[in-house]
């Protein structure tokens, strides 16, 4: 009887050991103003959510967590990007500087505090897209900080909201798969694909 109650305990140990780790899906973060909110779609239609569908269809364990705040300027989100952006994340995608344009902050000061903010990220070692908007180019700044960039841009019409600026649902769906490949590669730089 003793032997047996002796044999319990280092079975148990043994079982424990030999499980597989159980990893914590890859947590991305789309920091933006409207156009990564979803301005005039439902929330699960803005690209966030989509880029996540496309991902999880793809085989990949992801959460996107959508950080974007329609009207936010890249003041305004650098002020929040500790807020925004949590500790474990490990890829995030920076969509900003349209409404700076639109309340006429100066082009200077936009380019700076979108700098910061990848920055800032990079320190964190947290894998950065940048994403311009229509015909917001942002890419010297990808090229000075040496991360990926892509341009959310497509013609007016049936892929835009009913304000016919933002995009809607169909229009996400493209600029989404666009984005794909980008993401897919900063993705397998922090882990293999399943």
């Amino acid at each position: 009887m003793r032997s047996l109650f002796q044999l319990v305990p280092a079975t148990l140990l043994v079982l424990l050991f030999s499980l597989p780790a159980f990893a914590a899906p890859a947590k991305i973060v789309a920091l933006g103003d409207s156009a990564t909110a979803g301005w005039l779609v439902a929330r699960k239609d803005a690209y966030p959510a989509e880029l996540q569908r496309q991902l999880r269809a793809k085989g990949y364990d992801v959460i996107v967590k959508n950080a974007g705040i329609s009207g936010d300027t890249s003041a305004g989100a650098l002020h929040r990007l500790d807020l925004a952006v949590d500790p474990d994340t490990k890829v995030a995608l920076v969509e900003l500087g349209t409404n700076d344009l639109r309340l006429h902050i100066p082009a200077a000061k936009m380019r700076a505090n979108v700098a910061e903010i990848v920055r800032t990220l990079q320190k964190r070692h947290v894998a950065v897209l940048l994403i311009g908007l229509g015909s917001l180019d942002l890419s010297g700044i990808a090229r000075a900080a040496h991360v990926p960039y892509a341009q959310f841009k497509l013609p007016p019409g049936q892929y835009r909201a009913r304000d016919h600026a933002h995009f809607n649902a169909e229009g996400y769906r493209i600029v989404v798969a666009r984005i794909l490949p980008q993401v897919e590669a900063l993705i397998a730089g922090i882990r293999p694909r399943p």
